[in-house]
């Protein structure tokens, strides 16, 4: 199957919807909307100016912004002119800035909203050409070499190119949970065969709405909604800022909702420390009020029009996704990587019996297990390879063309995959037994007070857990934590078998972030860093079930 290109769909809606909204930017509490007309001039003006700079054919070309209208516009304008996109997270430090641009070999960079971008300009190399996005708030004090202005007031490009499907359209770096970021170098037919299996698996309409505030810098938002709008032509709004975010959402009213397991719990911790848990669980089974009850925590949600939520980047807890079906919110989970252009599987449409798994493959996806149990794919859908890095590359490809995830799962008879954990994180106790944390931290996130989790024990006896407790947890005295707490690991022992039973629960002060290096840009926990910074904690002597 030929799959078109992303600027073939572009000009698509250039000519058949071009007066359509298609971006929304709220700017000072209002929103701008560009037509698809208005994107296309846009595009194609950010393409001449790219074009004007003589650079050679498939330079690299990095974005880095937080999400908006523009950030879409000088993607396609970079793959009009022949180039080749490298996203670098909003958050980046500037150790990891100047990594990505040096390490890709990058000629020139986009600047745009960003809360730190007077440091991260910092790690510009020299040489390296500087197009600022219409932001100056932001971009206060940094030092750029053509304004948004600048390149908007140049010719529109007069032809439409079509790029090979061999060419590089972008890399992708990975977030780094261990090590230096790999560059996951992902070809024009491979993204574009993800963006249009997608729409043929998930179906959506014109009139549908969707808000892109995960890091466009991660594949997720690149294609499942950066490329899924750009091929079933769909409109996309934007965040102004995280303090804006209940409203922006509210404003939006999206149809389809995507978001990760961190951010799913926040909303329910939101829900809950308005309404205590027992108070809501009384009212949600009077069948005369449920349904009242539910629609009005999903219109203050904003989520009242949503038809198809989604949740990606880490396992969600089962026990958090039937929460959520109480209130009329089925969340339907998928599983993909960088190096997969996104796709894996999914559980669209949703089946509450297969609550706990990633789905079954999309059609296309050839998934199979190893000896060992560990997930290998292959398909149109894979990168071309790690960016510089020939060995890893070789590693990570088995000898028949599968694509070795380092995800380790099991299938049941009706082809659903349920992900036993990452074969990296699986530790060894002193007692020389294997353990898996993924499930359990799963389990232990049904408590309500906890936040984040990390199982931990190589060497030691028996496992632990490190705890960051939600804020709504200062609400409680710090016997009912301790009775809450231990309550759950009880539950959870007795599900385990004896090497994996935890001997505690170590609530921890601090909360794990961006910020301080122990999530990744996606919210997923670095845990070697984890360990090694809590490690006192971890091999401290256990005076009892829960320690604080």
């Amino acid at each position: 199957m030929h799959a078109k290109t992303p600027l073939e769909m572009l000009y698509h809606w250039e000519q058949t919807e071009p007066d359509r909204v298609y971006l929304r930017q709220p700017v000072n509490r209002q929103f701008r909307e560009l037509t698809w007309r208005e994107v296309g001039q846009q595009v194609r003006r950010l393409a001449t100016a790219l074009i004007a700079q003589n650079y050679p054919a498939g330079s690299h070309i990095a974005i880095l912004s937080k999400n908006c209208a523009e950030w879409f516009i000088t993607d396609m304008a970079i793959l009009m002119a022949g180039h080749v996109s490298v996203p670098i997270y909003a958050t980046a430090g500037e150790e990891t800035v100047r990594y990505v641009l040096t390490h890709s070999h990058c000629r020139a960079i986009f600047l745009g909203k960003s809360d730190q971008a007077l440091q991260q300009s910092q790690a510009i190399p020299d040489g390296v050409t500087r197009f600022a996005f219409p932001y100056e708030q932001d971009l206060a004090g940094v030092e750029v070499d053509h304004s948004w202005q600048d390149v908007q007031a140049q010719p529109e490009l007069g032809s439409s190119p079509v790029p090979d499907g061999d060419d590089i359209m972008t890399i992708i770096y990975t977030s780094g949970s261990t090590g230096n970021p790999k560059g996951v170098v992902i070809t024009v037919s491979s993204y574009a065969w993800s963006c249009e299996t997608l729409g043929r698996t998930m179906p959506t309409y014109l009139e549908d709405r969707v808000l892109s505030y995960l890091p466009l810098a991660h594949i997720t938002e690149r294609v499942i909604i950066e490329g899924a709008s750009v091929y079933n032509g769909f409109q996309v709004s934007f965040v102004e800022s995280l303090d804006t975010f209940t409203d922006d959402l509210k404003a939006v009213s999206p149809t389809l909702f995507l978001s990760v397991p961190r951010l799913w719990t926040r909303f329910q911790m939101g829900i809950l420390a308005k309404v205590p848990p027992h108070k809501l669980e009384r009212l949600l089974s009077i069948p005369i009020l449920k349904g009242f009850i539910a629609r009005k925590i999903r219109k203050q949600l904003g989520f009242d029009h949503v038809r198809l939520f989604g949740s990606g980047s880490a396992p969600l807890s089962p026990a958090t996704i039937a929460w959520y079906q109480k209130l009329g919110i089925q969340i339907t989970e998928a599983w993909g990587m960088s190096e997969t252009n996104a796709l894996g599987t999914t559980c669209y449409p949703f089946r509450a019996d297969k609550v706990g798994s990633i789905g079954r493959p999309y059609e296309g996806v050839d998934l199979r297990l190893s000896e060992e149990g560990e997930i290998q794919v292959k398909g149109p859908f894979l990168m071309k390879e790690y960016y510089l890095e020939p060995d890893k590359t070789a590693e990570t490809f088995t000898s028949d063309g599968y694509f070795k995830t380092g995800d380790k799962g099991e299938m049941d008879s009706d082809g659903y995959v349920k992900i036993t954990g990452r074969l990296k994180e699986i530790f060894k106790t002193a007692k020389g037994k294997y353990v898996t944390p993924v499930p359990i931290e799963a389990r232990l996130m049904e408590n309500s007070l906890i936040e984040q989790i990390c199982v931990t024990g190589s060497h030691l006896k028996q496992p632990v857990a490190l705890a960051v407790l939600t804020p709504e947890a200062k609400n409680h005295d710090q016997q009912h934590i301790s009775r809450s707490l231990e309550h759950t690991l009880d539950k959870v022992n007795k599900k385990l078998e004896s090497h994996q039973q935890l001997d505690a629960i170590i609530i921890i002060d601090d909360s794990w972030s961006i910020e301080n290096g122990l999530l990744t840009p996606t919210l997923k926990i670095r845990r070697h860093l984890i360990e090694a910074r809590y490690h006192d904690n971890i091999h401290q002597p256990l005076t009892a079930k829960i320690m604080h």
